[in-house]
């Protein structure tokens, strides 16, 4: 690993290293990485004077924002477990993964998206106007939640604003913060990352600080960021990927960071050319939107040079597209998943396009991945089965879940990720689906992401989803959800016949249904659960 085995000894270091670096623009806002060094010991102070104490949680509830990257990494250097929330949690789930966590601290966004964040939290967690009966906090259904601090001018009663937080910190000495990072180690937790949960209620994987450092030293390898880079960061920092493949990244590299608090093309368009972005990762649908602008070639994107992409779907139009259209030398894939540090698998640079779009890679450095059936046996090279992992990023469990961590974390260290994949014969690895999305049809296993990725070749599919639905006959049978591409008419029976030319017959779609947009989390994953509600 580098010269640091702590995320506070990271920021140390990259604010000495890369003192006059720009670390992070934002708006008007342009602050070096000494800068940026400063603002995080500031903010640790606040929350030591706050009472934080090593290893208590606290969360952030906000978009990406340079307000997010400080009160996170301040709290971290202060000896505390991040905990993000899903800026698209209502009150009630945000409220949950708090009390569940414990969090004695939380930082929160004011009004995000014409939604007050304060507000839907108050009305979850049980509004008093004198605070939580005990006088511990200001939320009576969270009484582990000490303090909440609003990263704006403004804060109701009981909750504290940011500049009146900072500002508590203020009689904390210098080697007072130093100290209590000093007390942290590689295997103390730096975070605990809660998952997306489209699959039900989401878990708390539970993840160190040497398993991040290693596994995004890695990935920044891998990618080959450099120092000169300009990072535009719309994967959400709540997202191990936005957090870790972004900030940590960027640190350990001295890139500098540009965060976009949601993903609007226009926006992101306006920032590439301006800021002269090299580096976007992104899911597909980014870089799809992106090509795809009618005003593209209005805007200079010369400057972008490194792609990192990964879903089950990565059409090789698009790999091309990036290369030829845009110029972009490093267009790469990857595998990840937040019980596994956020990634297990990777492309290299310089492996053939059409690896990089029909696979995710090879297992990175230190870590294995095999496939096995039902019964735990593993399968033939170019056989489907459960993807397992084990290695060094592999999560220490959920939090304060034996019961969810024993049905997925083996004795021998092996994870059980849900997800269905086919490994070649030079180990690169294919994700075909999830387990639970899988569905038979007359006694043939039918992969959803399997039957999307030939549908989406159809020059009029702009993006699609597929499920199963019942069928009487069958058991089970596809459908799918399409979003046509600008101009089109193409119609269900089109679809459906061209479908029957294309693939065997058991995949072919019974039914189309075609909408405006599909419904995606703040991650970019489609949430199956909502269309089969509308299935």
């Amino acid at each position: 690993m580098g010269e640091w085995n702590t995320v506070p000894e990271l920021v140390r270091w990259s604010a000495e290293r890369y003192a006059d670096t720009e670390a992070v623009v934002e708006g008007r806002t342009r602050i070096t990485y000494a800068e940026l060094g400063a603002r995080v010991e500031r903010a640790a102070a606040a929350c030591l004077a706050s009472g934080v104490e090593a290893g208590d949680r606290v969360a952030v509830w906000a978009p990406n924002s340079l307000d997010w990257i400080v009160s996170a990494l301040g709290a971290v250097t202060a000896g505390a477990v991040l905990v993000p929330l899903n800026t698209r949690f209502k009150g009630a789930e945000a409220a949950d993964v708090l009390r569940r966590s414990g969090a004695r601290l939380l930082f929160v966004t004011g009004t995000f998206l014409g939604t007050s964040y304060v507000a839907s939290l108050r009305r979850a967690a049980g509004e008093a106007e004198s605070g939580s009966p005990d006088g511990r906090g200001p939320l009576p259904a969270l009484p582990d939640l000490e303090q909440v601090v609003v990263l704006s001018e403004d804060a109701p009663p009981d909750f504290r604003t940011w500049k009146d937080f900072l500002a508590g910190g203020e009689g904390v000495a210098e080697l007072e913060v130093q100290d209590r990072a000093d007390e942290l180690e590689g295997r103390s937790v730096s975070d605990i990352i809660y998952t997306s949960g489209t699959t039900g209620r989401p878990k708390g994987a539970v993840i160190t600080h040497e398993q991040t450092l290693r596994a995004y030293e890695i990935w920044a390898e891998l990618a080959g960021l450099r120092t000169t880079d300009r990072y535009l960061i719309i994967n959400p920092f709540f997202h191990t990927f936005g957090y870790k493949a972004g900030v940590i990244a960027c640190l350990m590299r001295g890139a500098t960071m540009i965060p976009q608090p949601v993903f609007n093309v226009d926006t992101a368009l306006a920032n590439i050319a301006a800021e002269r972005v090299s580096v976007l990762p992104g899911p597909p649908t980014l870089h799809q939107s992106l090509l795809d602008h009618p005003s593209r070639d209005t805007h200079d994107l010369s400057a972008l040079r490194l792609v990192v992409t990964g879903a089950a779907v990565v059409p090789l139009r698009l790999v091309e597209r990036l290369r030829g259209e845009l110029g972009v030398d490093t267009v790469l894939t990857a595998y990840g998943l937040s019980e596994a540090s956020g990634i297990v698998t990777m492309c290299r640079r310089g492996d053939d396009p059409t690896v990089i779009a029909s696979t995710s890679g090879r297992p990175i450095p230190g870590t294995e991945v095999r496939l096995t059936d039902a019964s735990g046996a593993p399968v033939p090279t170019g056989t489907p089965g459960e993807v397992l992992v084990r290695g060094f990023n592999v999560m220490r469990g959920y939090y304060d879940d034996a019961a969810a961590t024993s049905e997925v974390l083996s004795p021998d260290g092996w994870l059980s990720t849900g997800d269905v994949g086919v490994l070649d014969e030079a180990g690169n690895l294919r994700i075909t689906d999830r387990i639970k999305d899988m569905f038979i049809v007359g006694g043939f296993n039918a992969y959803p992401a399997e039957i999307e990725q030939l549908l989406g070749v159809h020059p009029d599919v702009a993006d699609v989803a597929v499920i199963g639905v019942p069928d009487p006959r069958l058991g089970e049978v596809a459908k799918a959800f399409v979003v046509r591409g600008p101009g089109s008419t193409l119609t269900s029976d089109d679809l459906i016949a061209w479908s029957r030319r294309e693939m065997a017959n058991y995949k072919v779609p019974r039914s189309v249904e075609f909408v405006g947009e599909l419904p995606r989390n703040a991650s970019g994953k489609v949430v199956k659960g909502v269309l089969r509600g509308r299935g």
